[in-house]
């Protein structure tokens, strides 16, 4: 399975990415690091969109586990990803790259409301637009966030950065015996359970055609080799 020449793209990135060694919150030089690569990538000429999960501040179904309220909850999980969505706008910025905040929890005086047009003038304009809050409703994880924001987009692929370098058939941080995917359908992924990104995530992009590359976001550079179509990926599409 080959991917198409890329124009724009969605980059989903982990909450969990953004502490670097600590074990919760925002590590500022790694973002920073973060902050490096995207750029490279706008710089090679792309249009980009990001997504940022919560995980490192805050997870909804983790409070929900514990007993609170699970649209609470998931509010909660939202506000934390406006958070890690603000830290990466300040470490592009630093960078020297224009970068626009929308969230889909209306919060005028940080950000931009998710305004479909306004994002694509963005876009045209060279600047990186930042997609917060999820769906902006609760029993919604941040990525069928990441899926709607690329559909909506445009996008041409959903690139999804994440602490392991593809897709596997079992926990590989669990189980060594487990075998890494080149390329991997959306329907076995949905039949297998997978664990790539939620179901509905997974649905909507085959519903719209958008390939899922899977990849390690932690390893430096990475994030280029894989938008020039090497490095170590998997590949989610039409065929497996």
């Amino acid at each position: 399975m080959s991917l198409p020449e890329f124009k724009r793209v969605l980059l989903k990135l982990s909450g969990e990415v953004l502490m670097g060694d600590q074990q919760f919150g925002i590590d500022p030089a790694f973002v920073l690091e973060l902050a490096k690569e995207v750029k490279a990538a706008k710089d090679s000429g792309l249009q980009i969109c990001l997504v940022i999960g919560g995980g490192n501040i805050f997870r909804g179904m983790a409070g929900a586990a514990q007993g609170m309220d699970r649209a609470q909850a998931d509010y909660m999980g939202m506000l934390a990803t406006v958070m890690n969505a603000l830290a990466m706008q300040n470490a592009l910025e630093q960078l020297g790259v224009q970068t626009r905040v929308q969230s889909a929890v209306q919060m005028d005086q940080v950000c931009e409301p998710v305004i479909r047009r306004r994002a694509e003038r963005h876009l045209e304009k060279g600047r990186v637009v930042i997609f917060a809050a999820g769906v902006g409703a609760p029993y919604f994880t941040t990525d069928s966030g990441a899926a709607l924001r690329a559909a909506e987009m445009r996008c041409d692929a959903l690139l999804k950065g994440t602490s392991v370098d593809g897709v596997y058939d079992a926990d590989p941080k669990k189980d060594p015996a487990a075998t890494r995917f080149e390329t991997v359908s959306y329907d076995k992924v949905l039949a297998d359970n997978l664990k790539v990104m939620d179901a509905s995530a997974v649905a909507l992009c085959r519903d719209n055609d958008i390939p899922i590359v899977v990849f390690s976001i932690r390893e430096q550079g990475n994030l280029a080799r894989v938008l020039a179509g090497e490095g170590v990926q998997t590949i989610v599409g039409k065929e497996g």
